[in-house]
């Protein structure tokens, strides 16, 4: 992997309504998934029920941070629907991450999507300078050596 890491972009369809309405469950899902996909919890999980401008649209949202970025869960029990982020700048696995992110809320169905961002993030300063300066030395013309 190059750049700044991976983030999963994980939907669920068709989900057990009770579950997206279950407050304490997303914030045990919260605090339990980042020491699952080997990730440190900077914070207790914040999650709070919110009312959507359309009243189909209220939910539950949560996120905890972790050393390595984020994760994020928006239900919507009217849908029977959840949106779950998972970004790092660190490798997981996103197999178990959907794997358990399936299981907790009985989704039917999943879309799954997983980007790399920041694909020019230099990951390692030092190793970039070396290589510039290595590439200046290459360009530069024999007499001026």
């Amino acid at each position: 992997m190059s750049g700044f890491g991976p983030h999963l972009m994980l939907d669920g369809y068709g989900c057990d309504r009770a579950k997206l309405e279950d407050l304490n469950l997303i914030y045990r899902i919260l605090e339990e998934l980042p020491n699952r996909i080997g990730m440190t919890r900077i914070m207790p999980p914040y999650v709070f029920k919110y009312s959507g401008v359309r009243a189909e649209d209220w939910g539950i949202s949560g996120f905890v941070l972790i050393a390595e970025s984020h994760i994020s869960i928006h239900t919507f029990p009217e849908k029977n629907f959840v949106s779950v982020d998972i970004f790092s700048c660190k490798e997981f696995d996103s197999e178990a991450a959907s794997e358990y992110l399936k299981a907790a809320f009985e989704m039917e169905k999943v879309e799954s999507n997983m980007l790399d961002r920041g694909t020019e993030f230099p990951k390692e300063l030092n190793g970039a300078v070396r290589l510039v300066r290595a590439e200046r030395r290459r360009a530069r013309p024999a007499a001026s050596r």
